[in-house]
């Protein structure tokens, strides 16, 4: 599991755009009556008639809909389509059914879905505990997290590496949560995702035939050719959440009607299911992962954030806020006692260091091994300023010279 360093500030919040009212429906204009029509019928509504040629008639999924219909035209070749589309999105925008919403939402966001289903009692009416409802939602993100970490690079196990611009890109993807804890659908924008959608797609169906092989062979060699495909330690994990505790779970993505197939994706595409008998094989391929990711060779430049030792002199502990060189926002490594002053004059004359050494897999890629070749980079007098005054700025709440060398 991965934390995020104490001394990193937050990101600011924004609102998020689902949980915005539909109150400013698309305008009808920029509405394609055929992707209205393929949205309603993934989202559960009923064509029930209509002008064969014209319009459909749909009604919503779900009880107590006899009341309310839709009429859609099919195409824009008559000259009521227009007010036909207007008088349907206000219908949506007014409805008070989450698949209206989801509608609206691939109307105004042209978005692959990718869906969950969880296999777990209801409450009363339909209600979730509070437990079952997060465990969807934390399983969810840690998938699309894995996918995310996938479409930057292929490897067994990822730790810090690669984390941040990952987490980033998942700032743009909506969700939308059913009643009762069993489902949930995010919403990934093409013009930014569908990369991250292709690829989680890819990496579920090698997961389900990695398990496969092993149940049936008893071998775990699938999983070594299914990193490729985008299968990680931090996929088994998100599996493992989605499927403990329940008896089953199914995933499933389709793409935005709007944009079409991509290549290598598949339509229709059948939802991945997976049970708790997969439970031990996901956790033996997650550990195989963590087990054999190897060390990687590094050149990283880095300012210094806290040094650390046992006594004045010998060796110590040394922070470094990643500035090139790898992709984790800091490390930790060991020094000797000349290379720990050498750290220690570059920080006080505010130069970020270059180091040479392995960064280690054990404990998520932040801590560099043999480290070697310790020597301050010359910046610029604007540079230099600014590394200084954001030292200045931490030196507020942290100590950078400390006796006492314990862990982060």
């Amino acid at each position: 599991m991965t934390h995020r360093p104490l001394d990193e500030p937050l990101r600011a919040v924004r609102p998020h755009p689902a949980e915005q009212p539909w109150n400013q429906p698309p305008a009808p204009d920029q509405v394609d009556p055929a992707v209205l029509g393929a949205l309603l019928h993934r989202h559960g509504w009923q064509r029930r008639g209509g002008a064969p040629g014209r319009y459909g008639r749909w009604t919503p999924p779900g009880p107590g809909s006899g009341g309310t219909s839709l009429l859609v035209p099919e195409s824009r070749a008559f000259p009521d389509s227009d007010d036909l589309l207007g008088e349907a999105l206000v219908a949506l925008s007014r409805s008070g059914s989450p698949s209206a919403r989801d509608v609206l939402v691939g109307l105004s966001v042209p978005s692959d879905e990718i869906h969950w289903w969880r296999d777990v009692p209801t409450g009363p009416v339909g209600t979730a505990p509070w437990a079952v409802e997060d465990e969807l939602r934390s399983a969810a993100r840690g998938m699309l997290l894995a996918g995310a970490l996938a479409t930057r690079a292929r490897a067994g196990y990822y730790g810090a590496r690669h984390r941040r611009p990952a987490v980033a890109s998942l700032d743009d993807v909506l969700v939308g949560a059913a009643p009762g804890g069993r489902r949930l659908t995010a919403f990934v924008p093409v013009a930014t995702g569908r990369p991250l959608a292709v690829r989680l797609h890819q990496a579920l169906y090698a997961a389900r035939e990695a398990v496969d092989y092993q149940r049936a062979t008893g071998g775990m060699d699938a999983f070594d050719a299914a990193v490729e495909a985008g299968v990680s330690r931090e996929l088994t994990e998100a599996l493992v959440a989605l499927v403990r505790g329940s008896e089953g779970a199914r995933i499933a993505v389709e793409w935005a009607p709007a944009v079409g197939v991509p290549e290598g994706g598949a339509t229709p595409v059948e939802p991945v299911e997976f049970s708790p008998g997969d439970l031990p094989v996901l956790r033996e391929a997650g550990a195989r992962y963590l087990r054999e990711e190897p060390s990687v060779p590094v050149r990283i430049t880095g300012t210094v954030v806290r040094l650390r030792r046992s006594a004045p002199g010998g060796e110590g502990t040394v922070r470094l806020r990643v500035i090139a060189g790898a992709e984790v926002p800091h490390v930790r490594m060991t020094l000797d006692e000349e290379a720990y002053r050498t750290a220690g004059h570059a920080h006080l004359a505010g130069l970020p260091v270059r180091v040479h050494g392995r960064l280690e897999s054990r404990g998520g890629f932040r801590r560099l091994a043999d480290a070697s070749g310790v020597a301050p980079v010359r910046v610029d007098e604007a540079e230099r300023d600014r590394l200084m005054k954001s030292l200045q700025e931490n030196a507020k709440d942290t100590d950078f010279f400390e006796e006492a060398c314990e862990e982060d």
